[in-house]
Formats: structure tokens, C-alpha cells, sequence
């Protein structure tokens, strides 16, 4: 694992509660890195927080907005900083829903700006973007396997709303410019410097007040809490071990229910949880649930550290310690308070009126917008499918992906090779982008085809070519599901050597009428530049039941080869393949997952997990020919080009162990 050592680092909102204990851990830590820390010192923003550091030589502390682009630009270049660790951004999530437009300011525009100077500049080597466990949303209170970094984003607040369309840019800047950067989507941090509008120091203060606690709702939302000094351990690993173009989990599988939180806390006060809590009116949306998938970042050797009981104390320490840390702080514990965060201090907006403190600015300025709560868009949404093969696999696969994505989708009635009906599909649905997972591949299996031989080029070739023609003539993109068997090992890319197929090989597989007009179809494609080819092998899924399923396939039959694979897992992929359609991506793709696996080595991994008392046998490919009637295609695809665009990938048997047997895991 390749290690990044950097130069001169600028830290963005250092001044702030998480960003400061990694500065501070640094400029410990490493004495001949360079530390510029940029902080506005906006409300919950404290330069007691840097006092370790600010008598170091290699920590530096300068005032100003990111948004500021004069600014950032200078810094750059005078402080010849190659790395940057953006923490600055508007956090908490009550507020936003009161000043939404300030959060769009701060997260999107000010995150805008930097990744601009970056780009002008060109000497950045390390751009790490903190995120936040929200954009993906709320998390199903019965899933057992946390949301992982391909995971789509579903935000339901302003606040995550901002924070989703930042990474949009960062990975669009990824992308475009080549700016090397990383991401970093983390679980709630508690611990000592924290401003007490968060639940945790909120609670202690009003503990330490004699006060009640406030809950919102009925306290039964589940989060995850990281101490603050495991999560700058964290970020001190991504910065040094962390791969470009790759999205980190910073999480902890340990959840607790607010109320929970609340009842700990009493009990470390010595008081009455019964007289103690009281229950308010909620937020207007509050997610039940964030649950992360960490493994990634364990991958890199990090793992958490402190206990919840153990930090929960050392932070009710440092409060009783420090209990005029933020000074008069009385607006930010009320049960709904509503920071309206003017440059120069603090101003709390409170439904009460009463016992709030005011510190005004000279130079407020406030943005009122009118809504109306009985206001109906009439715009066409961001996003339609028009699917074709619903009574397939991968069709049906699709919908149900859609319907749990909240994507609007229909499914075409007209067939492929018939072009007035694929029209008059377009004309009444009106779709954003087309899905054609419809095609003869035969039942039982491709051997069918060869004794269907016209009935396979009508709807493999003439029907996927009207459909493609169809959806150009509309200015659609048309998502294609084609296959990978259109290859077979030769001396160019041998069995076992780790050398795949790329997009841009000829097709050398004819053994299967099947595969030949697959293989047809796809060059004719290729003089079509609104398609998106998605080249899917041996696919799996989940479904150990159905019988499409490779799986479920070989498990049932009486002997079967052993021959390593490029396969798809549907699961992983099929996700993917929407997320493809929204970045409107378009050629040729190798649509499997990196890396190859065998018969046997799946069948082994179906004996450990699913059945113990599972046998089968094996016969060599002269011995399969005589019961086949089409031979079959046996091949590794270079999916370098999928995992470039989606880091996040799993290679093959990491893929069907996290999506297909762990999940039906029986003994």
C-alpha cells in the first residue's frame, strides 16, 4: 500500500470542533508537515479549540472565508500548499431548516471555490472532502448490512442536501481536471471543544444546569457516536494511506437511540431519567436511522478506539472543566433554537422569545423567501426510466431498484423490433433515459438459440437497433444490457495470467449463435453515440432461488466444469448501472466485477455458507461438449474502466461474499 507524505497542509473551519482536534493532532504528530488553518470563526467556531498548537513553528492561523476565492487563491500559492482537508461547512441540521440558503453558501459554493483554485493553481496533490453519513439518508431500522460507499445518495434535509451537491462537485472535479481527491463520509463525533447545539454537549450543559434534557420525537432515532479523537486518527489515516478517487465511511457499528443518550448521561449526573426527560415536538424530517459500512477504512489499518462509556466521561469531564468554554450559550439548549449565523458573533432565533441572548452584528443582512405549503410543481422530474424486458430478470431487477430509489419508471409496451410502438412508448411516457434489458438469451439456457436462429436476430440485432435509432431520433441515452460471452481465452489473454478483454478488443468468441449476435449488435452500436453498452457475465444475485441465477444454476447441476470467470454481481451492479444513467455515460463498459472466480470456488463458498453436505463433480470441457449442444464462452474482462469510475467496486469474491452468501448465510 503506497504511502502519501505532504508538505504544507491547509485545514479549512480548524477553528471548528472536528477539524481542530486533527490539526492539533498533526502539528503533534508531525512536526515537519507545514499546518495553514483557514477559519472564519463563524458561531460554533473557537480559537481556544488550536490552543495546543498555536506556539508550534509549523502551524500557522489565518482568518477568512472560503468563499473568498483572492484568498484561497494567495494562500495556495504564498503557503505552497499540495494538500488540503476541507472540514469547513454549515452542520447543523435544525438550522438549516430555518436558513437553508446560508448552508448552500458555505457547502456548495465555498467548497466551489476552492476546488476552482485548485484546479488554477495545479499544484494540489491531495484533495480530502468531508462529508457526512446523511447523504446517503435514512437507513431501513432492519438492515443488517450498513449503507458502503457506492451506496446511493438520498438526502433528506437541506443540510445533507448541501453536503450531497458538494461531493457532486468534487467528484465532477475529480473527473474533469484530474484533481486527485478523496472523501470522507463519517458518523456523529462527540468529545471536548464540541458547541452545544449538538445532542451531546447540549445534554451536559443542560445537566450540569439541573435542567431537563429535551428529546425530540419520541427519542426511539438510532445513531452512531464516534469519539473526536478516533476520528482525527481516522482522517490521519485516509490523509496518508487513502487511495485518490476513492469515498471513505468514517463509522462505528455501536448505535444508540437518543433516548438511550439521554438515560446515560442522567445516570452519570445522578439523576431521574423519569423527571429528567421530556419529550418536544420533532424536527420536521428526522431520519430514524444511519448506519455505515466501515470496512474500507479498517481495510487501511484503522479501527475505533474508546468506548462509549469511556469517552462519554472524558467529555462530561472536559465540560465540568470548562464550563464557560463557548461563553453565554443559553439560546443554543433550547429544544428548537435557530441560529440565523451573522458574520461576528452569534444570534439565536427561538420560537420562546425568552431567556435568549443576542449578540448582534453591524452587518446583518437576512434572505426572506415566500413559500406556500399548497404550492404543486408542475416540472417534469429530474429523472423517468422507460424499461424494456419486465418479464426478465434483470428488467424486473431494475424496477424494483427503482421503486425502492423513488425513481419514477414505466415499462415499454411496444416490442423492440416494432419502431411505431417503441415511438408512441417515448411520446406517452415522456422518458429522461431508456433501459433495454430485453433479449433472447434461451430457456434453458443459449442452446435454445441455435434452433432459433431468426427469432434471435429479430429481437438481439433489429430489436435493439430500433430501439437505439428510436431513442436518438428523441435525444435519449439508451442503457443497453449486452454480454461479455463475446470472448474466449486465447494467447493474447490466457487463462490465469490477469490479463482481461478490454472495451476496445474484437470480439474472438463464435461459438454460440447466441454470442454471434450479441457480438453483431454491439459493433453496430458503436456508430451510435446515445448508447451506454453494459457487457454483463455469468450474471448472480442474491435470489439463490431463481433459476437465471449462475449460482443456482451450476448448484443444480450433476457435474460441472472449472474454469475461472469475469462475472456481474446484480446486487453491486445493477445499482451502478443507474448511477451510470444519471452521469449520462455513454460506449462500451466491461459491466463485471475486477477480478475472476471459478466453479469450484464458488461452489465452496455455496458448501460453507448455504449447505455443508453440498457435493458435486467435475468433467473437462471436452466432456461438457457432449451434453451441450453451443460451446460456451470462458473469459477474464478488464473492469479497470468501471472500477476507475466507481473506486468503490468490490473485486469478485469479496462481491458475492458481501452481496450473495453472506446475506443467505445458513450455517
Amino acid at each position: 500500500m503506497a504511502t502519501y507524505t505532504p508538505k504544507n497542509i491547509l485545514i479549512t473551519g480548524a477553528a471548528g470542533f472536528i477539524a481542530s482536534h486533527v490539526a492539533n493532532r498533526l502539528v503533534r504528530n508531525y512536526p515537519d508537515y507545514k499546518i495553514v488553518v483557514l477559519d472564519k470563526l463563524d458561531y460554533c467556531s473557537n480559537l481556544k479549540n488550536l490552543i495546543p498548537s498555536q506556539s508550534s513553528p509549523n502551524f500557522k492561523f489565518v482568518k477568512g472565508d472560503i468563499g473568498s476565492a483572492d484568498l484561497v487563491n494567495y494562500l495556495l500559492i504564498t503557503e505552497s500548499i499540495d494538500t488540503i482537508m476541507h472540514f469547513a461547512a454549515q452542520t447543523h441540521v435544525d438550522n438549516s431548516f430555518g436558513n437553508s440558503f446560508e448552508f448552500t453558501k458555505n457547502n456548495i459554493y465555498g467548497t466551489h471555490v476552492l476546488l476552482e483554485a485548485c484546479k488554477v493553481t495545479g499544484q494540489i496533490r491531495r484533495f480530502i472532502h468531508v462529508s457526512t453519513d446523511e447523504v446517503y439518508g435514512e437507513t431501513d431500522e432492519d438492515a443488517v448490512v450498513g449503507n458502503h460507499e457506492a451506496s446511493q445518495l438520498l438526502p433528506t434535509n437541506p443540510y445533507s442536501a448541501t453536503k450531497a451537491g458538494a461531493e457532486m462537485l468534487v467528484m465532477a472535479y475529480g473527473r474533469s481536471y484530474g484533481l486527485p481527491v478523496i472523501t470522507t463520509r463519517g458518523n456523529n463525533v462527540y468529545g471536548p471543544n464540541q458547541f452545544p447545539e449538538k445532542l451531546i454537549p447540549k445534554f451536559i450543559l443542560l445537566a450540569m444546569r439541573g435542567k431537563v434534557l429535551p428529546i425530540h420525537g419520541d427519542g426511539t432515532n438510532v445513531r452512531s457516536y464516534l469519539y473526536c479523537e478516533d476520528v482525527a486518527e481516522a482522517f490521519e489515516v485516509i490523509l496518508h494511506k487513502g487511495e485518490v478517487g476513492h469515498v471513505y465511511n468514517v463509522g462505528t457499528k455501536k448505535e444508540r437511540r437518543v433516548i438511550d443518550v439521554a438515560k446515560d448521561i442522567c445516570k452519570l449526573f445522578s439523576m431521574d431519567p423519569e423527571t429528567s426527560i421530556k419529550f418536544v415536538e420533532n424536527r420536521p424530517f428526522n431520519d430514524q436511522r444511519y448506519f455505515l459500512d466501515d470496512q474500507k477504512l479498517k481495510n487501511l489499518g484503522w479501527s475505533e478506539q474508546t468506548v462509549w462509556e469511556d469517552g462519554l466521561k472524558k467529555t462530561i469531564e472536559w465540560y465540568t472543566q470548562n464550563p464557560d468554554w463557548w461563553g453565554d450559550v443559553s439560546g443554543a439548549l433550547l429544544p428548537h433554537p435557530r441560529m440565523l449565523m451573522m458574520p461576528g458573533g452569534r444570534q439565536f432565533d427561538s420560537e420562546e422569545g425568552k431567556d435568549t441572548s443576542y449578540i448582534s452584528s453591524p452587518n446583518q443582512t437576512q434572505m426572506v423567501v415566500p413559500t406556500s405549503k399548497s404550492s404543486v410543481s408542475s416540472q417534469k422530474p429530474a429523472l423517468k426510466f422507460l424499461i424494456y424486458g419486465r418479464t426478465g430478470w434483470i428488467g424486473g431487477l431494475l424496477g424494483q431498484l427503482c421503486d425502492k430509489q423513488g425513481i419514477p419508471f414505466e415499462y415499454g409496451k411496444g416490442r423492440l423490433e416494432d419502431r411505431s410502438s417503441l415511438t408512441a412508448d417515448i411520446r406517452n411516457i415522456k422518458p429522461t433515459h431508456v433501459f433495454n434489458a430485453a433479449g433472447l438469451t434461451g430457456r434453458p439456457n443459449v442452446d435454445w438459440c441455435e434452433s432459433h436462429k431468426t427469432e434471435t436476430i429479430r429481437t438481439n440485432v433489429a430489436g435493439t437497433l430500433t430501439l437505439a435509432d428510436v431513442c436518438r431520433d428523441h435525444g435519449l441515452l439508451m442503457l443497453n444490457f449486452a454480454t461479455g460471452c463475446i470472448f474466449e481465452y486465447d494467447a493474447g489473454h490466457p487463462q490465469g495470467s490477469g490479463i482481461g478483454f478490454k472495451e476496445e478488443d474484437t470480439p474472438n468468441f463464435t461459438g454460440s449463435f447466441y454470442s454471434k449476435t450479441k457480438a453483431m449488435v454491439e459493433e453496430l452500436l458503436k456508430e451510435y453515440n446515445n448508447v451506454c453498452t453494459l457487457r454483463v457475465r455469468m450474471p448472480i444475485s442474491s435470489d439463490l432461488n431463481n433459476p437465471r441465477n449462475f449460482i443456482t444454476k451450476i448448484s443444480r447441476y450433476s457435474k460441472v466444469v472449472n474454469i475461472p470467470n469475469s462475472m456481474t454481481i446484480l446486487d453491486e451492479l445493477l445499482p451502478i448501472s443507474i448511477e451510470m444513467a444519471k452521469r449520462n455515460l455513454t460506449g462500451i463498459w466491461n459491466f463485471t466485477n475486477p477480478g475472476v472466480v471459478s466453479h469450484n470456488e464458488i461452489l465452496e463458498m455455496y458448501k460453507k455458507y448455504i449447505d455443508p453436505k453440498f457435493q458435486w463433480a467435475n468433467f473437462t470441457v471436452e466432456e461438457q461438449a457432449k451434453v451441450i449442444v453451443a460451446p460456451r464462452s470462458n473469459n477474464e474482462m478488464d473492469a479497470s474502466k468501471l472500477k476507475k469510475e466507481f473506486p468503490e467496486l468490490l473485486p469478485i469474491k469479496e462481491s458475492l461474499i458481501k452481496y450473495v452468501f453472506e446475506p443467505n448465510k445458513r450455517t
